[in-house]
């Protein structure tokens, strides 16, 4: 079940999705202290599992705060399983391209399809000419999820910290 709702303030539709066992896809007020804390949370647990499976201590997405969450000009949905916030997408979109610039599920719900789910929403319920995400080179299982729903590999690099990332594009073909 999908149901579109029309925010007051800005005029910006955001999203409310249910889906499987009572979870629900929303729109994240990032700009509130107390979500922007939670989106932090889940953010911390999640790369540093990250940071274990690419094999790095330093890794920049643990160095963001609650603050920077808050100011971000980017937009965020988050599934939350009950009132626990599950997993997070961050992204941007100015029509032409839809950026994603996170997607972090949290640990206790590895292998549970949460991040699929956001991916799915994502890509259904906004226009766009073309998708991007980068990741980690060694981060095999989001490569294989973005490979799962038609992204391609486009380019690679080594960051100023040394780890290899790879930039996956996706484009809309409808």
């Amino acid at each position: 079940m999908k149901t579109d709702i029309q925010d007051s303030v800005s005029g910006h539709k955001s999203v409310l999705r249910r889906t499987l066992r009572g979870s629900i896809i929303e729109s994240l007020e990032h700009c509130s202290k107390e979500v922007a804390a939670q989106i932090y949370a889940v953010f911390q647990l999640s790369y540093k599992e990250e940071a274990q499976l690419i094999g790095v201590n330093e890794f920049p997405p643990l160095l963001r705060t609650v603050a920077n969450i808050q100011v971000a000009t980017s937009k965020f949905l988050g599934l939350r399983n009950g009132s626990e916030l599950a997993a997070v997408v961050e992204y941007t979109n100015n029509g032409a391209n839809l950026g994603i610039d996170s997607l972090v599920v949290h640990p206790l719900f590895f292998r549970r399809g949460l991040a699929s789910q956001l991916l799915q929403s994502l890509l259904g319920t906004h226009a766009y000419l073309t998708a991007d995400v980068e990741t980690a080179a060694a981060n095999v299982p989001a490569i294989t999820l973005y490979k799962k729903f038609g992204f391609s590999e486009s380019k690679r690099w080594i960051t100023d910290e040394g780890i290899e990332k790879v930039q996956l594009v996706y484009e809309d073909k409808t």
